[in-house]
């Protein structure tokens, strides 16, 4: 029987290399977005034309009741959930004087909240404490969360921070009721949440000088490691976060 993923910021970057890889995979795809209807539209379209399955769930997944919303869609459509992947995610750039209540609750929301908020349903369904068959959840992190993020990154960084934090916390709690919890941190890689730090160009160069391997990562290289740590050869392994950056 195939298996059900869902995959929040699914409609560029890491996100949709992760859905196509897992549509290959012979998964079921929930694609969440907030905006780009037509880029999903279009990453839809690309699954099904190669005979897989995929959905597209349009929903604020920093808001509590659009999440339980989008997972009570996601059951109408396939009736289980085996995998989430909290990918969504808000990189600002703003100093720390420059704070306001707007600003910081913008990052949070889309970067923190959204990651308690799909959790809690995935674990409603995935538990065998609720009666489900256990499962994957794995939280997309950063490097900027131990190195601190380029310059006016300090909101992102302290967010995916807590993404560490609450990454472990989580496996110690649902690890006894059949669901595994891990984390990644990707570095510097080719996607357009870039733009809000000086666009790719200025991050190619900017990875030159300061990734051991000399380049940016591409999204597809974290989508490998995703659907490794969701896939049986990962049995074991549980509570833990790896870093896909080059060496940084």
């Amino acid at each position: 029987m195939k298996k059900t993923i869902l995959i929040t910021g699914a409609s560029r970057g890491i996100g949709a290399q992760i859905a196509l890889l897992a549509a290959q995979q012979g998964y079921r795809v929930g694609l969440n977005y907030l905006r780009n209807t037509e880029a999903v539209n279009a990453l839809v379209k690309t699954i099904t034309d190669g005979g897989g399955e995929a959905i597209a769930l349009q929903a604020d997944v920093g808001n509590s009741a659009a999440v339980k919303n989008m997972f009570e869609r996601l059951d109408k459509q396939w009736g289980k959930i085996d995998v989430l992947v909290n990918n969504a995610g808000l990189l600002t750039n703003f100093r720390v004087e420059d704070v306001d209540e707007f600003k910081i609750e913008e990052v949070f929301r889309a970067n923190v909240y959204s990651t308690y908020f799909c959790s809690r349903e995935a674990i409603l369904r995935m538990s065998q404490r609720h009666g489900g068959h256990g499962g994957s959840i794995i939280n997309i992190s950063s490097v900027a969360a131990r190195l601190g993020g380029l310059g006016g990154g300090s909101a992102y960084a302290a967010s995916k921070g807590a993404i560490d934090s609450f990454n472990l916390a989580l496996a110690k709690e649902v690890g006894a009721e059949g669901i595994r919890v891990n984390a990644i941190r990707p570095g510097l890689i080719r996607t357009t949440i870039h733009e809000a730090q000086g666009g790719l160009e200025h991050i190619e160069q900017v990875a030159k000088s300061v990734v051991p391997l000399g380049r940016m990562g591409a999204p597809s290289e974290v989508a490998q490691v995703a659907l490794w740590l969701a896939s049986d050869a990962a049995s074991y392994v549980h509570g833990t976060t790896i870093d896909v950056a080059g060496g940084r």
